[in-house]
């Protein structure tokens, strides 16, 4: 579903330059449950604006859905993000719209794409469990009953592709395990490829695959270990380091501190294995 190779993102002001992503590479498949993590400026954020059509990238290659987002036409990023990917945001002002019922603000993206579905739209609502609150304007819904209705807004073109930049970081710890329960039950019913960005560790109970984003790279990614032995909350994770197509793996700094690395390393091979070392003064 989503192909990034040596992904660069620079912005400019000015004469000021700031990389947002050096060379990132990620593959997601088709059906795909994941979450994206990282620090504040990392550039996860920017990754989602870019697989959304809302930025271009600077250089390298980017494919949603067999679709090149580096050459579209300006025409064709509006089709691109009016059918192909859906956006829940973190701010609900930027999903809702508060003079609207919560049907109204589900039933525009179809009136925008040119087809309107009085029952679609209460299709969805019922499918993210508000079909009761469908007259109800914002004022009136709670934060997670907002950014439920802002759910079935972006699932409202039947999307192959579903972003979510922060998805729980307005609302208690309670919702938001709903919040992701739903996208859970989303990506089972519906084969819906979901990619959601957060800070938040507890995501990884309930994806596959969490990719971690340092400096603008993919960093690592923490894979879902099975262990029948385990309830279902505290599953095993497994963390693998990514190396990209230049042979580069980034090492924490955590790790290096506590060998006392600085500046360079020595490398070895060793029966199988690569060691590093601090190098000799």
């Amino acid at each position: 579903m989503i192909v990034c190779e040596n992904l660069v993102k620079i912005y400019k002001a000015a004469d000021l330059e700031v990389v947002a992503l050096q060379g990132l590479d990620l593959k997601v498949e088709s059906g795909e449950l994941m979450g994206i993590i990282g620090n504040s400026g990392s550039g996860k954020s920017t990754l989602l604006n870019m697989l959304g059509g809302l930025d271009r990238p600077s250089a390298g290659k980017l494919y949603v859905a067999g679709k090149d987002l580096f050459r579209m036409s300006g025409r064709e990023l509006v089709q691109y993000r009016l059918r192909t990917v859906g956006f829940v945001w973190q701010n609900n002002a930027r999903n809702l719209i508060p003079y609207l019922t919560a049907q109204q603000n589900v039933e525009l993206p179809m009136l925008l794409a040119g087809k309107r579905k009085r029952e679609r739209a209460v299709e969805l609502l019922d499918l993210v469990g508000l079909g009761h609150r469908r007259k109800n304007r914002l004022g009136e819904l709670s934060g997670g009953e907002q950014q439920r209705v802002a759910i079935a807004i972006a699932l409202a073109n039947e999307p192959q592709l579903l972003l979510a930049d922060e998805p729980t970081g307005s609302v208690d710890t309670k919702t938001a395990a709903l919040i992701l329960d739903l996208f859970q039950e989303l990506n089972r019913t519906l084969g819906l490829t979901i990619v959601i960005v957060t800070h938040d560790m507890a995501l990884a109970r309930k994806v596959e695959r969490v990719v971690a984003i340092r400096d603008g790279k993919t960093s690592s990614e923490l894979l879902r270990r099975k262990n029948d032995d385990l309830p279902q909350e505290e599953e095993e994770h497994e963390e693998l380091a990514v190396l990209d197509q230049a042979g580069r793996v980034q090492i924490p700094r955590e790790y290096l501190d506590a060998i006392g690395a600085s500046g360079k390393l020595r490398i070895e091979r060793e029966e199988g294995r690569i060691v590093l070392l601090p190098a000799e003064e």
